[in-house]
């Protein structure tokens, strides 16, 4: 008996100690998980939205350039239930529209964290996140362990901004004045910058500002609570770029530019539209064009802007830029008779002959039937400093200062080179000298506007969060004074109404214009093709437009601008009245020319 009460004060004896020691030995285990370092979501949490970059949009509203947001789509494999990855693989690719068989191998090949797809754009992005959601509910991500032994809860599939792509929603419309970017890598986001064209000029105003950053604790679901604690920086996208150009007006000429390219076989034809009071650029097309969202190699040629980036010699259109500064140095007058030598002029070693020779012409008709040999004897009145400052002052040696990046200098001889009777003849007539298309079209502005050059401009403004901004403000200069400015165009219109510019006449417009056709050097040796251009304006009783077109290369038909570049021009009026751009007044006194005269006219 007293041996049963001694074994059971024993084992009460036992218990009563190991109490004790069982309990700390929970404690410290409780105290050991609870401190040490798990992979446990945090108590903390952020959350980065990008910022985006500013659109450019046309004057009559399309966004011609826009960026969207991308976006990665991540598991990890180990967390994925293998009973349930054909139901994974097959409502993520209903979702996505992606591969089956790609996504499956891809899940099985990969141990670990994975990246299905980089490219999810903001729609699909928005359902693959509630997606993941149901996956969640359904128990499609489960536990698994680490290597080293580790219990990990499930980890779901993540849906995270992985940068931006660039659209160019008018295909290759606007192109290359438009531009095109290149990616770049910022703290593991995807962003592009501006390479050409208004992309790159504006580049620094289009660019996304400032990300949105907000952090605060987290919920279960691990969403960010909003409370006074939480910290938000405010997302700044970048300026949207608002155009002069309409992309309807655009598209109109670009297709007639095309279809003239093809008639005369030409390299490029590149015309502009500019209003004449203000600069602004209503059309800048070409005939040689690329898509920026699918740059490919036989691109390349297509990826410079001719209108500012190729210098040329700018044949016979020179003569009313010579002229203005011959006849605003008080050296020439309107009615002055020149003599043209019967149409052929010996100059150094070689003889200039005119298509149509005169024994003598007025000053005024030098330029009309656009006489090489008279513009010889014009250029020879003045001299070489005036005729140089004059040239200096149509800025033909720089930049138009147009808000296009890489704009080219014209070239012009210097005081040295004049000093050569040969190199000074040959000016009048264009040749020994280059400029650009845009340097032309700017000059004859000044025709049109008063004897003012205004710097030409492709954005109208700048745009953010409905708010306006100017930037890049046209200048203004006063480069020959109202009567001389007045002269010239009355000999443009002349020129147009009774000269080599005739194709141009519209019934109820104002129209003026020279053609120029000129050979192409190279290497020191003239080739055998030709650039040919015409440069004018078209006013009605409100609008004032300076037009240009440039036709390089023309190898069908005749490389005469007068039958080529001219021809473009007129459609390029006709266009613009169809439009409602210009509106034509009663003109009773108009009369068609013969089609016979006007096909046979070379210049």
């Amino acid at each position: 008996m007293q041996i049963k009460k001694d074994n059971k004060l024993g084992s009460w004896l036992i218990k009563f100690l190991l109490t004790p020691i069982i309990l700390l030995i929970f404690l410290t285990v409780v105290f050991y998980w609870s401190s040490s370092q798990r992979n446990l979501p945090k108590l903390q949490s952020s959350d980065k939205t990008s910022a985006v970059r500013g659109s450019i949009i046309s004057l009559d509203g399309y966004k011609v350039a826009r960026s969207q947001k991308l976006y990665k789509v991540e598991i990890d494999t180990r967390s994925i239930d293998k009973d349930k990855l054909d139901l994974f693989v097959k409502l993520y690719t209903i979702y996505t529209n992606d591969d089956v068989t790609r996504i499956k191998k891809l899940i099985q090949s990969t141990k670990g964290r994975v990246v299905l797809s980089y490219k999810i754009n903001p729609k699909i992005a928005t359902h693959l996140k509630e997606l993941a959601h149901t996956l969640n509910q359904k128990k499609v991500f489960i536990s698994f362990m680490t290597k080293d032994g580790k219990f990990h809860p499930p980890i779901g599939m993540s849906i995270i901004e992985s940068g931006e792509n660039r659209r160019y929603l008018a295909n290759d419309s606007m192109s290359p004045f438009l531009g095109y970017i290149k990616k770049v890598e910022v703290d593991d986001i995807t962003r592009v910058r501006g390479v050409k064209g208004v992309e790159k000029f504006y580049d620094y105003y289009l660019f996304a500002t400032k990300d949105q950053i907000l952090k605060g604790p987290r919920d279960i679901g691990n969403n960010i609570i909003i409370e006074k604690n939480s910290i938000k920086s405010i997302r700044e996208d970048g300026y949207d770029a608002i155009l002069n150009i309409p992309l309807k007006l655009q598209k109109e000429i670009e297709l007639l530019l095309s279809k003239n390219a093809l008639k005369y076989d030409a390299t490029e034809i590149v015309a502009a539209i500019m209003n004449s009071k203000t600069g602004e650029i209503l059309t800048l097309a070409t005939s040689m064009r690329y898509n920026p969202s699918n740059i490919t190699r036989k691109d390349y040629d297509a990826l410079n802007l001719t209108a500012t980036e190729y210098p040329y010699e700018p044949g016979s259109v020179i003569k009313p830029i010579i002229f203005s500064i011959v006849y605003e140095n008080k050296k020439v007058s309107l009615n002055e008779m020149i003599n043209t030598h019967n149409g052929a002029y010996k100059l150094g070693s070689r003889i200039i002959r005119d298509t149509s020779p005169q024994k003598s012409l007025s000053a005024t008709d030098v330029v009309v039937k656009s006489s090489n040999i008279g513009m010889i004897e014009i250029i020879s009145k003045i001299d070489n400093i005036n005729l140089f400052e004059g040239l200096l002052k149509y800025n033909l040696s720089l930049k138009t200062g147009i808000d296009l990046p890489y704009e080219q200098n014209g070239n012009i001889p210097n005081l040295n080179m004049l000093r050569n009777t040969s190199n000074k003849a040959t000016i009048g007539y264009g040749y020994g000298l280059q400029t650009t298309f845009m340097q032309i079209l700017n000059a004859f502005a000044i025709y049109n506007n008063d004897g003012i050059m205004i710097t030409p401009r492709v954005v109208k403004t700048l745009e953010k969060n409905g708010k306006f901004y100017s930037v890049n403000e046209a200048t203004k200069k006063e480069v020959i004074s109202k009567k001389t400015a007045d002269a010239i165009k009355y000999i443009l219109i002349e020129t147009v109404n009774k000269g080599t510019g005739r194709k141009a006449r519209t019934k109820g417009l104002i129209v003026g214009g020279k053609t120029g056709t000129a050979r192409i050097a190279q290497k020191g040796e003239y080739l055998r093709l030709y650039n040919s251009s015409f440069f004018g304006f078209a006013n009605d009783g409100n609008v004032s437009y300076t037009i240009g077109v440039l036709v390089r290369e023309p190898k069908k038909g005749s490389y005469y601008a007068a039958q080529n570049a001219l021809p473009v021009f007129k459609e390029i009026i006709d266009l613009l009245i169809r439009d409602n751009y210009l509106k034509p007044f009663e003109d009773k006194n108009f009369e068609e020319v013969d089609h016979e005269i006007l096909n046979n006219i070379k210049d």
